[in-house]
């Protein structure tokens, strides 16, 4: 199976997979670079996978539908229009062409409805997590509660190390910035940085990530860590009493930084 980047807007990924003749996409934003992706690769549409109901997700998937008559798979707890397959925690995707199958969890705080597809069988070891979990960072609370983003990061944060992490903005770099300050001293975040740089650089996506790369360098899946908690400390006054009060802390940083 091969995952293809769809750049789109000024910092979207749209995520293409396919097997050389059928493809899924996964938070289709816009149409027009699944439209020329399919023709440049000469490729038949066969799915729409939708991680949550914000326009730079979803906006392409009328246009692709008219065109292209698939099923739309999304959050049941939100209406999006053109989902006619409503999916919660537990659901599962299973198509032949191309061969792939995911498991559905619930990952609530962006959204109240966000989920993420989490591959199995021909597709496992990848996770697709729209705008829940970024690279150095995650996604800011617009309609959650911080306990609910904790809860979910965690559930992420469970899955094995090797699970390659498909989000879908190219934040890497701002995001590292912020995590400098979050946890001064981390050689494995300034390792990844320098590297993450080059990539940019040379005008690649940083993306996909790791499991446990995250868990190396991500200062909200490290709440417990003294070197974050100090940061917040010396930030707001305040030491975090437990990870909960971290990551709450820590987000409304990362929202003024």
């Amino acid at each position: 199976m091969n995952i293809i980047p769809l750049p789109a807007f000024r910092d979207n990924y749209i995520w293409l997979l396919h097997d050389g003749h059928h493809a899924l996409v996964v938070d289709p934003g816009d149409a027009a670079p699944v439209e020329d992706a399919l023709a440049r690769y000469g490729l038949t549409l066969s799915a729409i996978l939708i991680t949550h109901h914000h326009p730079d997700h979803v906006g392409g998937v009328g246009a692709l539908r008219a065109r292209h008559p698939v099923p739309v798979y999304g959050p049941a707890a939100e209406h999006i229009e053109g989902v006619d397959r409503p999916l919660g925690d537990g659901g599962e995707i299973r198509l032949d062409t191309p061969a792939a199958a995911f498991r559905v969890i619930e990952v609530p705080g962006h959204t109240a409805g966000h989920i993420a597809f989490v591959g199995t069988g021909p597709s496992n070891g990848v996770l697709f997590c729209g705008d829940t979990l970024f690279s150095a960072g995650c996604g800011r609370l617009f309609e959650g509660t911080p306990a609910q983003l904790a809860a979910s990061l965690a559930r992420l944060a469970a899955l094995p190390d090797e699970t390659r992490v498909y989000c879908t903005h190219e934040y890497t770099l701002s995001n590292l910035a912020f995590a400098r300050a979050a946890e001064p001293g981390n050689g494995a975040r300034d390792a990844y940085a320098l590297h993450c740089e080059a990539l940019r650089a040379r005008g690649e996506p940083t993306l996909p990530s790791t499991i446990g790369r995250e868990k190396a360098i991500n200062p909200f899946l490290r709440c417990a860590q003294p070197a974050v908690l100090d940061a917040l400390t010396r930030e707001t006054g305040t030491r975090p009493a437990d990870t909960l009060a971290c990551l709450t802390a820590l987000r409304a940083w990362k929202d003024r930084f």
